[in-house]
């Protein structure tokens, strides 16, 4: 496992600026401790909780600017659906989340491969209209992103030891 450290007067000042920042300098730190990027080949130097912090970092900006389908159109459907990121977040006490996401799956299976297919830009504007059974998942994870933010900031603020070592100034 890779150790990912972080100063605890830097977790002061991310918390001050708010539940986004808190969380981004936990993702920032665990990222660049694997050196940037999540892969097969890093993701067995991180923890279980480390590792879903990044899956709900990826989902978080792949749904609040493209939602499930730019999601899964960027190879990111396997990552989010066939792992337990659901389940752990279930177990985080982000329950609500757990079964959107859960939903969202059932509608991978259904669509992955029309929806991983290579095309133009034209053809992915298309796919909005063409699967609007996700509409009502992006919907959803809009009107409730920052009450779930701030539930996984908790959990990270109450387990801080399960995603990074914190170093004493």
């Amino acid at each position: 496992m890779k150790e990912v450290v972080i100063k605890e007067t830097d977790i002061i000042s991310a918390a001050n600026e708010g539940m986004d920042s808190f969380l981004s300098l936990f993702v920032k730190s665990i990222k660049e401790s694997i050196g940037g990027d999540l892969t097969a080949e890093t993701m067995p130097m991180l923890n279980v909780n480390q590792i879903t912090l990044l899956a709900y970092d990826i989902f978080h900006e792949e749904v609040m600017d493209g939602g499930f389908i730019q999601l899964i159109h960027n190879g990111y459907g396997g990552f989010i659906f066939q792992n337990p990121f659901a389940k752990v977040l279930k177990i985080w006490g982000v329950r609500d989340l757990s079964r959107l996401i859960y939903n969202g799956r059932e509608l991978y299976f259904k669509y992955k491969d029309k929806l991983e297919k290579d095309c133009s830009d034209e053809e992915f504007m298309a796919l909005f209209e063409q699967f609007p059974e996700f509409d009502d998942l992006d919907d959803e994870f809009v009107e409730h992103e920052e009450e779930w933010t701030e539930q996984i900031a908790i959990y990270v603020d109450e387990h801080v030891s399960d995603f990074a070592r914190v170093e004493r100034n």
